[in-house]
């Protein structure tokens, strides 16, 4: 609970100092664009997944940041880990997250008012995890899912983007979505090619 109140205190002080809408990177200073990476419970910062779209980034003049969260198994830490490391810049910010990660990514957006939210297999509406019903905060919201998954449910994840008017690509695999990473690359392109640059309509 203390984790959880400190991260709404902090969300409630980003707004009040209207420190950026959704879509503007966030903050006043050197424009640059980021993808902030955040990987999965059991995973690690240099996943098969993670590795694969951050080249599609780089290759749209993204910088990247892929935090390690291994040591933290606490969602709630993980969330105060990433909003930690929040730079000054005026540049468009995406947040991706896969499964748990995907929840700490959807949490720190209510904070970050990223441009776009790329979410696969995210661990919404589980058990043990203290927010159940997250909003995202983000212009663009893209998740893909597995028909096969047995860790989050099929279900959950239909709810929650018909909730939030999410594009949603539910694929024929399992929650670690290892055959689906050339298909991931294609979507991640069309994703970060549709996103508004700071100042434009979205």
């Amino acid at each position: 609970m203390v984790h959880l109140s400190l991260y709404w205190l902090f969300v409630e002080v980003l707004t009040r100092l209207d420190m950026g809408r959704p879509g503007s990177g966030k903050v006043r200073g050197f424009s640059m664009d980021v993808i902030y990476f955040a990987h999965g419970k059991e995973s690690g910062p240099q996943g098969a997944k993670i590795n694969a779209l951050s080249e599609i980034g780089k290759s749209r003049g993204f910088h990247i940041e892929s935090l390690d969260y291994r040591r933290v198994a606490d969602p709630q830490e993980r969330v105060e880990m990433l909003l930690r490391r929040l730079t000054d810049h005026s540049g468009r910010v995406v947040l991706v997250g896969s499964s748990m990660g995907a929840y700490v990514s959807l949490l720190a957006s209510a904070a970050i008012k990223p441009s776009g939210l790329f979410l696969m297999a995210p661990a919404v509406y589980l058990p043990g995890y203290e927010v159940q019903e997250p909003v995202p905060w983000a212009d663009k919201i893209t998740i893909v899912h597995g028909w096969g998954d047995t860790v989050v449910p099929p279900e959950n994840v239909t709810r929650f983007a018909r909730r939030h008017r999410a594009q949603l690509h539910m694929v024929t695999d399992d929650h670690l979505l290892r055959g689906q990473i050339p298909f991931l690359q294609k979507i991640f392109s069309w994703f970060l090619d549709d996103l508004s640059r700071p100042g434009e309509p979205s």
